[in-house]
């Protein structure tokens, strides 16, 4: 009797939610990695597929090592490739720890691997293209944590000078008159691994076009399991869709115990049936694949 092929690498979950790219791994206590490839970013770094490359930037939620054990991986490998120095995003507690984890690797390959580390306090900001901003935020688990948005900021002009002609605009401005306002606009958010908190009341992850967050207890029974390790359980999302404007909200790491046709019948008992269309599984990679092939379709019939 011939023995049984290895079991293959996980393949990487895809969303494709206008105008961005959503795609990783997220297995609850394994891996996660989730990366939008428009912003140059991955949250979290647990493994490192070729993909997650491509980003110059990492932004890790929290220190356990299913997301964070390749950051030494993706770092060497962007210097190996010629790719540039990754930087990394982290909570400030973190600092010391992942200096001490690069400087032991230095002794391991007997050669130094450049980085950019940048530890961002609660609220602080970093620009990462244009008028693109990370902001950090603390969250809730088990080692300290942090979540993320990013933002556009838009320069409008003020209601009270729309319509006005351009000479008379360029005048106010040589006056002084400041004739626009800035615009904020959080497109993506991302919670990491967290317990229900404060921070699912920020308005810039209400009104995130992406939102992501963990979810990762689903079952009737689990919702101790959940509070005691600091996650989520699926009744937290439904109170989340009731206050949440994001057209998009993303769910991942999901334990691998949990069978995908388990989990879309849980969403379908448990999300009110309004909400459902806009909660998407990363790993439900049946129904995001039929979606995304329709996506092509109508692409195909609009050109």
């Amino acid at each position: 009797m011939l023995p049984h092929e290895p079991q293959r690498r996980s393949q990487l979950g895809f969303l494709y939610l206008p105008p961005f790219r959503v795609q990783g791994i997220s297995v609850a206590g394994e891996e996660t990695v989730v990366q939008i490839p428009e912003l140059d970013i991955n949250f979290d770094i647990g493994l490192c597929p070729r993909a997650a490359l491509s980003s110059n930037f990492v932004a890790l939620s929290h220190g356990h090592m299913d997301h964070t054990a390749a950051l030494t991986y993706y770092l060497s490998q962007r210097h190996f490739q010629g790719m540039g120095t990754g930087t990394v995003f982290c909570h400030p507690e973190l600092e010391a720890p992942l200096k001490g984890l690069m400087e032991a690797w230095i002794s391991v390959e007997n050669q130094k691997t450049p980085y950019n580390l940048m530890p961002l306090e609660h609220e602080a900001e970093f620009k990462i293209k244009n008028d693109h901003y990370l902001r950090a935020f603390e969250t809730n688990h088990t080692v300290p944590s942090m979540g993320y948005v990013i933002l556009e900021r838009r320069s409008k002009l003020k209601p009270e000078y729309v319509g006005l002609p351009q000479p008379k605009l360029v005048e106010l401005k040589q006056q002084g008159v400041e004739i626009t306002r800035m615009l904020e606009i959080p497109l993506v958010a991302y919670l990491g691994d967290t317990a229900w908190g404060e921070h699912f009341e920020r308005p810039d992850v209400l009104q995130a076009q992406i939102l992501i967050t963990e979810c990762t207890f689903l079952e009737k029974d689990d919702h101790a399991r959940a509070r005691v390790g600091k996650h989520l359980h699926l009744r937290n999302i439904v109170d989340l869709l009731q206050v949440a404007a994001s057209p998009s909200v993303v769910l991942t790491h999901l334990s691998r115990r949990t069978n995908m046709n388990i989990a879309r019948r849980a969403i379908e008992q448990t999300v009110p049936e309004q909400d459902r269309k806009r909660v998407f599984v990363l790993m439900d990679h049946r129904t995001n694949r039929r979606r995304y092939e329709n996506q092509l379709a109508e692409a195909a019939e609009n050109s």
